[in-house]
C-alpha cells in the first residue's frame, strides 16, 4: 500500500512536467485522464481509511480535510479549466500548488511531516538573524548609493549604476549569492580601485558573517527540533 500510495503521488506530481505550460507537452486529455486517476486512488486510500477509523477521530484529524479539501480543489480546477479550454479560453490551473498536501498529510509521509514542522518551528527563531541581516543590506545599499550615485558610472550594457535605492538593494542582494560576482563591482572598481574596499567589507559582513551565522542558527534549532519530536513529543 505504502510504495502504490508513493507511486501514485509521483505521478501526480510529475505531472507539471507535461502539463502545458511544459518542458514535454502532452495532449490535455493525457494529462487529465493521470490526474483524475491518481485522485480516484487518494480517495480510495482516504475513504478505506475512514471506515476503519471511528467517525469522530476521523473527523479530527487535520490531515485527512487537508486531503480531501485538495482533491476537491483539483476536481474543480480540472473542470472548469477542461470547459474553458473547450471554448478557446486560456487559463492556468491553479490547483497545481495544492499537490504537494497529497505528500505532506498521507499517513505514511510521517517522517516529511517531522521535517516540515521542524521547518516551521525554526522559522519564528531565525526571524531575528534574518532581520539583522536585512538591516545590514539596507545600511550598505544606502552606503552605495551615496558613494556611486553621483559619479554617473554605467554598467557594461551602458545601463545607469547605483543610482536607484532599491535596484542596488537588489543588486546587493544577489551579489550575497555571489551570482553576481563580481560584475555588480566592475563598473566601481573600473573607477577607482579604492571602491573594491567597500565590496570587500559588503562580502566580509553580509556573506562569511550573517550567512554563517544564519546556517548555523538553522541547523541548530531544526536539530532541536527535530530531536523533541523524535523523543515522542508530536511525531505523528
Amino acid at each position: 500500500t505504502r510504495t502504490a500510495t508513493y507511486f501514485f503521488i509521483f505521478l501526480n506530481l510529475s505531472l507539471a512536467v507535461f502539463e502545458e505550460p511544459a518542458v514535454y507537452p502532452l495532449p490535455f486529455l493525457a494529462t487529465s485522464l493521470v490526474e483524475v486517476l491518481c485522485l480516484l486512488v487518494f480517495f480510495g486510500r482516504l475513504t478505506h481509511f475512514a471506515k476503519i477509523t471511528p467517525r469522530n477521530v476521523f473527523w479530527k484529524d487535520t490531515k485527512n480535510i487537508c486531503i480531501m479539501v485538495a482533491i476537491l480543489l483539483s476536481l474543480t480546477d480540472l473542470a472548469i479549466y477542461g470547459a474553458l479550454r473547450i471554448y478557446n479560453i486560456k487559463s492556468i490551473r491553479w490547483s497545481r500548488i495544492a499537490r504537494p498536501i497529497f505528500l505532506i498529510n498521507f499517513a505514511e509521509s510521517r517522517q516529511i511531516r517531522r521535517a516540515f514542522r521542524s521547518i516551521r518551528n525554526t522559522l519564528p527563531e531565525i526571524t531575528y538573524v534574518f532581520l539583522l541581516f536585512m538591516f545590514s543590506l539596507l545600511m550598505f545599499s544606502l552606503m552605495a548609493l551615496k558613494l556611486f550615485g553621483e559619479r554617473n558610472l554605467q554598467t557594461a550594457e551602458g545601463l545607469p549604476y547605483f543610482r536607484n535605492y532599491l535596484e542596488i538593494v537588489f543588486d546587493l542582494y544577489v551579489l550575497v549569492t555571489t551570482a553576481n560576482s563580481p560584475d555588480v563591482m566592475m563598473p566601481a572598481f573600473d573607477f577607482s580601485s579604492w571602491y573594491a574596499m567597500f565590496f570587500i567589507a559588503f562580502v566580509i559582513v553580509n556573506i562569511y558573517i550573517f550567512m554563517s551565522l544564519f546556517l548555523a542558527v538553522v541547523y541548530n534549532n531544526y536539530k532541536k527540533h527535530l530531536k523533541v519530536m523524535c523523543g515522542g513529543v508530536n511525531c505523528d
